[in-house]
């Protein structure tokens, strides 16, 4: 049986491939309907279909390439309902690159860990 550790892990890895992939739609499933999602400039992102539309905004620049969050710690709540994964993410672009870190809070909802909220700081550019 996989741990919910694994489960978090093997989400944020599906989230990235589909990130490299370009395909903000398959992303649907992996977000809470009210999830919120703060960028690293900080700006707020509010639902599900808005962090859908801003990640095909971003996957229709020529420049994007892609994002990739490499998790360093997945901690869960006694009751194994929700999770906070830490980690480090990296933007990159034809010419550019920034990263930073980012925490994550995951709630499983009907079986399936979904995000409920995103917190992205921008440290370099």
């Amino acid at each position: 049986m996989t741990s919910s550790e694994d489960a978090v892990r093997a989400r944020r890895r599906l989230t990235n491939k589909l990130i490299a992939g370009h395909e903000a739609q398959r992303l649907r499933p992996f977000f809470a309907p009210d999830v919120k999602l703060i960028v690293g400039d900080g700006d707020l992102i509010l639902g599900a279909d808005a962090v859908i539309q801003a990640f095909a905004g971003q996957f229709a620049e020529p420049g994007f390439v892609t994002y990739v969050r490499e998790t360093e710690v997945v901690e869960l709540d006694a009751a194994g309902a929700r999770a906070a994964e830490h980690g480090r993410w990296t933007g990159r672009w034809k010419d550019r690159e920034m990263g930073g870190a980012y925490l994550a809070v995951w709630r499983k909802a009907t079986g399936q860990w979904v995000i409920e909220t995103e917190l992205y700081v921008t440290l370099t550019v």
